[in-house]
Formats: structure tokens, C-alpha cells, sequence
């Protein structure tokens, strides 16, 4: 089984590094609305399992599950567009928004299971 490098993952790495492109050098206006909320499973799903598995709620290094990744957007839906809204007056439910956690998720669930899939180094 290949070991997953949580936060050193190339698909956060390069979700990360997107958004912060886009929000502070480029901000490219087609791209404001649901590009963040697309790149957030991928950018946060690795570094909310790291903390899991230091606080041994994970119990193995291996890449992401659909189950995990299915939990994690799930918490972040209900958190961001039905919590939020009721205890910030700035923040609004966007039923888009979870459209978009479900296609970044869904993705990254794709990608995850391919670079499991793929040989080790040196194998």
C-alpha cells in the first residue's frame, strides 16, 4: 500500500497553490464565485486527516477513503452554508456551494485512488 503524504500530497499541493494563484496574484473573475469551494476538499480533505490521525481518530496512513471524504464534505456543507448563515449575518447558503465541495470531492476521491493504484518508487 502506498503511504499517503497528507499536506506534501501533489493534488493539495497544487489545490492550494491554485487558489492562493487566483486569489492574490490573478483573481480572475469567472473564477471568484465557486473556484475556491471547488479546490476545498482537495486543499483541506489532507491536512483535516493529518490532525485526525495525530489525535488517533486515523488509524493508518493510506490515501483517502470515499467514506472520508464523503464525511468531510458533508461536516463542511452543513457547516458553511447552513451554521454559518444562521450565526453570521455575512454569510449566505449557497446550495452551488455544496455542488461544488461534491465535484472538488469527487475529484479528488478519483485522483487519490489512481495515485494509490499507481507502483511505488523503486518497486
Amino acid at each position: 500500500m502506498n503511504r499517503f503524504r497528507y499536506a506534501l500530497d501533489p493534488l493539495c499541493l497544487g489545490a492550494i497553490a491554485a487558489y492562493a494563484l487566483n486569489r492574490w496574484v490573478l483573481d480572475i473573475a469567472p473564477l471568484r464565485g465557486w473556484f475556491g469551494d471547488l479546490l476545498l476538499i482537495p486543499a483541506a480533505a489532507p491536512i483535516f486527516l493529518w490532525l485526525e490521525r495525530k489525535t488517533g481518530l486515523r488509524t493508518h496512513d493510506g490515501f483517502p477513503t470515499f467514506g472520508e471524504i464523503v464525511f468531510l464534505t458533508a461536516v463542511w456543507s452543513l457547516a458553511a452554508e447552513v451554521i454559518a448563515p444562521m450565526l453570521f449575518a455575512r454569510c449566505t447558503a449557497d446550495p452551488l456551494d455544496v455542488l461544488a465541495y461534491t465535484v472538488g470531492g469527487l475529484a479528488s476521491t478519483v485522483w487519490w485512488k489512481w495515485r494509490n493504484a499507481a507502483p511505488t518508487r523503486g518497486s
